[in-house]
Order: C-alpha cells, then sequence, then structure tokens
C-alpha cells in the first residue's frame, strides 16, 4: 500500500513510509498515520490501486487481510490512527495467509476468519503491545512463512516475466504451460487470471513511469500500450481516475 508504487496511491497522503521487509523475500512493509478529518464523512485514504498483490494489516484492535484488486478500492469514512502493512509479493500470500487468492479477491477479510478467533485475538494483543507495530507484524508474518512452503519458483518465473512486460503467450511458453493451465494455477496464487495479473502490473509500470516525470506517450510506450489513448483507458477502467488525477496534476 505504498504512495509511489503501491496499492495507497494519490497526492496528500499523510506520515506513509515503507521498507523492503528484512524476513520475507519481496514483500514491503508500511506504516501509515491518518490525521481525523476536519470535515465529517470526508474519504478515508486515497485509492488503494490494484497491484497484484495481497496484504496483511494491523490497526489497533485489528488484523485484517486485503485481497487481491481488480480495480481501485475506495476506503470509507476516515478514522485516525495508525495503520501498519505487510504487502506480499505476487503469489506468495495464499500459502502464509492459508486461503486461495481468488476467493479474497476484491474483499477485505478479518484475519480472525483465516486463522481462528483465539489465535488471532493473541496476535492482535501482540502488535498492539509492541513498541514498534511495524516489526511486530513484520515477526507475525514471517512466523507463518516459516512453517508453509516457500513460493512456487514456476509462479515466480511468470511474475517476473509479465513484469518484464513480456505477453501471456510467450510467458505460458516460457513455463512449460498451456494457457488453460496457467490460468487455473494463476487463479489460487494471483486472484485473477495471467491476462488480468499482466495488465495490473503494465498499469503499475506505467505509473511509475509517469510519476518520473516520463511524457504520456513515452510512458505508455515504454509500459507496453499501444498508445497514450490506451494508457489512458486502461487507467480510467481499473482505478476510476485519469492519470493526472492519479499523479495529483489534474
Amino acid at each position: 500500500m505504498a504512495v509511489g508504487g503501491g496499492r495507497h496511491e494519490g497526492a496528500g497522503v499523510p506520515a506513509y513510509a515503507e521498507r523492503p521487509s528484512l524476513v520475507l523475500p519481496g514483500a514491503v512493509v508500511w506504516s501509515k498515520t491518518a490525521a481525523p478529518d476536519a470535515a465529517p464523512g470526508a474519504p478515508a485514504l486515497s485509492p488503494v490501486l490494484p497491484d497484484g498483490c495481497m496484504d496483511l494489516l494491523w490497526t489497533e484492535g485489528r488484523l485484517y487481510v486485503a485481497g487481491p484488486d481488480t480495480h481501485a478500492y475506495l476506503p470509507g469514512a476516515r478514522e485516525s490512527g495508525r495503520y501498519v502493512g505487510v504487502r506480499f509479493a505476487p503469489g506468495t500470500a495464499p500459502a502464509i495467509l492459508g486461503a486461495p487468492a481468488h476467493e479474497l479477491r476484491d474483499l477485505r477479510v478479518e484475519l480472525a476468519d483465516l486463522w481462528g478467533a483465539a489465535e488471532v485475538r493473541r496476535l492482535t494483543a501482540r502488535v498492539d503491545g509492541a513498541e514498534d507495530p511495524v516489526a511486530a507484524l513484520e515477526a507475525v508474518a514471517g512466523e507463518r512463512a516459516a512453517d508453509r512452503p516457500p513460493p512456487d519458483p514456476l509462479l515466480t518465473a511468470v511474475v517476473r516475466s509479465l513484469s518484464a512486460g513480456r505477453g501471456v503467450a510467450e510467458t505460458a511458453d516460457a513455463a512449460g504451460l498451456g494457457a488453460r493451465q496457467l490460468h487455473r494455477r494463476s487463479l489460487p496464487a494471483f486472484g485473477y487470471g495471467p491476462k488480468t495479473l499482466a495488465r495490473v502490473l503494465r498499469l503499475q509500470r506505467a505509473l511509475a513511469l509517469a510519476r518520473a516525470g516520463q511524457p504520456y506517450a513515452d510512458t505508455a510506450a515504454a509500459a507496453g500500450f499501444a498508445d497514450q489513448a490506451h494508457l489512458a483507458r486502461d487507467v480510467k477502467e481499473l482505478t476510476g481516475m485519469r492519470l493526472t488525477e492519479l499523479l495529483g496534476s489534474g
């Protein structure tokens, strides 16, 4: 859920920080403080954009999971307080969380629904009472991951291929899978098929380039879009916003 390249996007997001996880390969840990609203009913946080990832999240007294998004998620009314998350690398969260990704698609789910109420009460109290909730939540995720199988190297290669802009057919061939096999393997790992994953990863490539100051036409070409109009359509369809709005300049 990172500003400038993760799930929370947009200008004006206060007190956000992230770093690579020290214990989970490819994961990111982040922290955000949300101030009370001046106006009742104002939006809680900036839209959460699709990125192919899943998050384990904590706010005081609560542990929950953000499933893989297919469109921008709009938080509800703002609550003040601190939010901490572990954003898992694409395809790695289901083994750790114990649920297929497609069952959590576009959902926010209480961790107790996945791990059991008694265990989650204990873990919630542990993170609530920690001097550093970021490190505490990361440790919870790391301990859980240590008891689970490592990520499937085939699916890791799929993410790497699609992230580099290769097509789904080329990616399936390189993985030694047919298109239908790749789709079946992708659903529980990523929450959706490889075409959607490729589209989401392409969106993130484009946002990174545009934030770095690339002209939109150059951004579209470098990210793998047919043209600037194609980029604009995909941004609007996946986020509900124009690119200029996402970049805070429109």
